[in-house]
């Protein structure tokens, strides 16, 4: 019989807060085999990332290790020191980070960074180390490698930067490869492509890879065993088709039912849900046919590269379109000229007829008050200066609406809106999960009752139960302030579940 090249047995993880001793991870038992592929899936704080970075000795804060083993090619390495852990992290066991641009380093170049997993695991020395960056970020699917190789991380579109991580986990060939969220920044295009490479890599040289994902089809499609987390412990365990067809416990049902599909329904609001279809459809050719946005032939010029190439569309009064393309597409450019925040190089952006490059100074500024935007990130785009009350208030305070007591007024009214409790006000966005902070970016976006929101990928960073949710909430908050929405997304299946109309990107 094969030995496994990783045992957990009855690990249990725990941080200890001012409040007492949390216990993060509660007694899991999970086997891998050399060259055999398994995800841990499960909602935001259920305990998978704990579980894979206690594996590599990088628990964050005052975690800690309280009971259980952990075996790695049969040796114990439960307790030992960082110094010991080294000839581990790399070498043996390889990390894909889950988010790109707080794991790169800003000031150096990609090739840089890359060259220095490769000359710190020794696995190429001197003239050696530039042409292996540049096949290995080849690999991960970055053409052009020479050049990329050059570039700073703020030059990388999301998907580029997450490339260049999958890159450096893989630069030491480790036996075993720790993939947290490894795609959920890419489009299906390049995550096909990605993630065919990982396999590949698996079969060639027998390396193992542990999956972190909330994705059920990426771990239906890529893993051969399933490990499903809620609230620190393994609450069901096999074979993924198995778990994904045949569903035991309550919580992976729920799972199962939220994932998105291609066959899913559009997400309707519960008031347009229970209205009779060919009243609804009478109701939606009559309301929606007026233009809030017109876009046209836009194009957008960097040096010598043609990153949008005459972009037409009309965005109607209480509607979602959707702006689908791979990463560095050109979509989040479009979106950026239709918000102002970059001139295009030739074409036009109307919003109610009004040209946009034809305001300046007041007119403009009180226009931005009519388009808001949602951004993909919702650990970077909330100051974590700032409480929650002061994220959400700050447009409110910046258009100089309202005396103090009104302002506070409409954040409590907002965070009602987003489902957020009022008490969330003197919270900091580090005390929040991802899908929480989102409804703060949400009601944020609300607060000065825009017409318009650009939503940048506002899904893809959630796992997909709170996907769900924030999917239902736009949903309903379109019906009850009958918002238009720009939606940039690279997710097929959330393009089903929200879009009324559609524009497919490639290469501007």
């Amino acid at each position: 019989m094969t030995t496994p090249l990783l045992e957990m047995k009855d690990v249990q993880i725990s941080f200890t807060s001012s409040t007492g001793v949390v216990e993060a991870v509660r007694g899991i038992n999970m086997t891998i085999y050399p060259g055999q592929s398994v995800a841990i899936v499960g909602e935001s704080g259920s305990g998978k990332s704990t579980a894979a970075m206690s594996i590599l000795g990088l628990l964050p804060g005052t975690g800690k290790v309280t009971g259980g083993q952990i075996i790695f090619d049969g040796q114990d390495i439960t307790g030992l020191s960082n110094k010991e852990m080294q000839k581990y992290r790399g070498s043996e066991i390889g990390l894909v980070p889950q988010d790109p641009m707080s794991n790169l380093n800003p000031v150096w170049r990609v090739g840089t960074q890359i060259g220095e997993s490769l000359k710190a695991n020794n696995v190429v020395k001197g003239s050696e180390v530039r042409p292996r960056v540049a096949e290995l970020l080849e690999e991960a699917g970055l053409p052009d490698a020479d050049r990329r190789a050059r570039q700073y991380p703020h030059e990388f579109s999301g998907g580029m930067r997450q490339r260049a991580l999958i890159a450096m986990g893989l630069a030491a060939r480790p036996k075993l490869l720790i993939a947290d969220e490894p795609t959920s920044a890419l489009d299906v295009t390049v995550q096909k492509r990605i993630l065919d490479h990982l396999e590949g890599l698996t079969r060639e040289l027998g390396t193992a890879v542990l999956f972190i994902t909330h994705d059920l089809g990426l771990a239906a499609e890529r893993a051969e065993h399933l490990v499903v987390m809620h609230r620190g412990r393994i609450v069901e365990s096999g074979p993924s088709l198995q778990i994904l067809r045949d569903p035991q416990h309550p919580y992976t049902q729920r799972l199962v039912k939220a994932a998105p599909s291609l066959a899913s329904a559009r997400i309707q609001s519960a008031l347009a849900a229970g209205v009779e279809s060919t009243e609804l459809v009478a109701q939606g050719r009559e309301a929606k046919t007026e233009e809030v946005i017109r876009v046209e032939n836009l194009t957008k010029i960097f040096g010598e590269n043609k990153a949008v190439d005459d972009v037409s569309f009309t965005l109607r009064k209480g509607t979602t379109l959707a702006l689908v393309g791979e990463s560095g597409s050109g979509k989040s450019t479009v979106a950026n000229m239709v918000l102002n925040l970059l001139d295009p190089t030739d074409g036009k952006v109307f919003y109610k007829g009004t040209d946009l490059s034809s305001l300046s100074g007041k007119e403009l500024f009180d226009m931005r008050r009519k388009m808001q935007v949602v951004f993909q990130n919702p650990y970077g785009s909330l100051d974590p200066m700032f409480s929650i009350y002061r994220c959400i208030e700050e447009p409110l305070a910046l258009h100089k609406v309202g005396s103090r007591k009104e302002r506070e007024a409409r954040v409590a009214e907002l965070l009602d809106m987003v489902a957020m409790p009022r008490s969330a006000m003197r919270r900091f966005p580090n005390e929040l999960s991802g899908g929480q902070r989102q409804r703060i970016a949400i009601a944020r976006a609300l607060a000065l009752r825009p017409e318009v929101l650009v939503l940048d990928e506002a899904v893809s960073a959630l796992d997909v139960l709170v996907q769900n949710q924030i999917i239902r909430l736009l949903a309903e908050l379109q019906e009850e302030l009958d918002l238009s929405y720009l939606f940039i997304t690279h997710d097929l299946a959330v393009v089903r579940q929200t879009a009324d109309d559609i524009v497919v990107m490639k290469q501007g």
